[in-house]
């Protein structure tokens, strides 16, 4: 196992770096949240670059870039403090449609997501059926060309900014296996019977969504594998979700910031200790994700189960900075409601793409046999 960068991997480190030091616009570096526009601009903005999608395909527009370049590209990413690339189209649809989908699918949505023409959210969770996906209830019953959904979805991030939706629909309720029965399908928002209402969360701000399906048609050209075996697809797609919850490069950014911030702070001893903490871990999270990258590397798998401690790790070490902020902050100061809002928003990310609870049932039960 080699856990070091090789020589020319450091200078594409510093590629990476030099090129987003030149290009990214000042007025969208390190923001809060950001509008559409803005989302969709710096997307533009990389896909000009051919940098938008280096995991695809070089037939389809990506980079040919090792998986250790890939993971280089993303911290750098984060550590400079882009905007997000939105993952639902170019990192989740569009691996299910590069592994799963028909030529005629590929050659539709592909370079739509590419390019930043289409905007996608992911329908999985609902009422009673988040962590617990396969207990889903959103039926899907085929009638001619088309399938009539009904049902609901809730936690929808940025629905109100999306053009499509993939979802998990049960389509045969008859099944004793849960996980069986289900598809995954790729529905229009502007179908007719399509209804949004906002969740506004602790931070006052509108991310996520209930999405209502009232005998939505949706042709039967858009089911994405075979009917009934969507549970592959969904088990495919989450372990490239978790792997990319660590978010190491936008937790350095987040450390340093915090040492540059509070240098007075950093004479108490206890809350220096705990920063200290943080900061070991995070090491640790680094080390651990290079050695999946090694994996990855050698074996040209996908990764597996044991991703689900990135998830846990990533997410608890981006709680707690926010909690060294507020911590450090002047409750007085107009700078702190920034650092409020940050707080309330990470609060979401140890439940989002299955709760670490059930992050460590994975675990215990995928990787350890218990």
């Amino acid at each position: 196992m080699d856990l070091n960068y090789s020589p020319e991997e450091l200078a594409f480190r510093d590629e990476v770096r030099s090129w987003l030091a030149a290009n990214l616009p000042q007025e969208l570096k390190d923001k809060a949240h950001y509008s559409k526009e803005e989302l969709m601009r710096w997307h533009r903005i990389l896909a000009a670059k051919g940098w938008v999608a280096p995991a695809w395909p070089k037939d389809w527009g990506g980079t040919g870039w090792s998986a250790v370049q890939r993971y280089i590209y993303e911290e750098e990413l984060g550590y400079a403090g882009t905007p997000p690339i939105i993952p639902f189209g170019i990192n989740m649809c569009a691996p299910v449609l590069i592994a799963f989908g028909t030529d005629a699918q590929k050659k539709r949505f592909l370079p739509r997501i590419y390019n930043g023409e289409d905007f996608w959210c992911q329908g999985y969770s609902e009422p009673g059926s988040g962590s617990d996906l396969a207990s889903l209830k959103t039926k899907a019953v085929k009638e001619g060309a088309h399938y009539v959904v009904n049902g609901q979805k809730i936690w929808t991030t940025l629905a109100h900014y999306a053009d499509w939706i993939f979802c998990l629909v049960r389509t045969d309720p008859t099944v004793e296996k849960r996980q069986e029965g289900i598809s995954f399908l790729l529905i229009d928002m502007k179908s007719l019977g399509i209804t949004l209402r906002p969740l506004m969360l602790m931070d006052g701000a509108h991310h996520v969504n209930e999405v209502f399906f009232d005998d939505v048609k949706v042709p039967a050209d858009n089911l994405v594998h075979k009917e009934n075996q969507g549970w592959t697809v969904a088990k495919y797609l989450l372990g490239y979700e978790r792997m990319n919850t660590g978010r190491i490069g936008e937790s350095k950014r987040e450390l340093r910031k915090l040492k540059e911030r509070f240098p007075e702070k950093m004479k108490d001893v206890r809350w220096r200790d705990r920063l200290s903490r943080v900061e070991v871990e995070l090491m640790a999270l680094e080390i651990t994700n290079l050695r999946f990258l090694d994996r990855m590397r050698r074996t040209g798998q996908p990764p597996g189960a044991d991703v689900s401690m990135l998830k846990i790790k990533g997410t608890e070490i981006q709680q707690a900075l926010t909690e060294l902020a507020m911590q450090a902050a002047d409750p007085n100061a107009r700078e702190t409601q920034a650092l409020e809002r940050r707080y309330l928003d990470m609060r979401k990310t140890t439940i989002y793409a299955g709760s670490n609870e059930i992050q460590r049932n994975i675990i215990a039960k995928m990787t350890l046999g218990l």
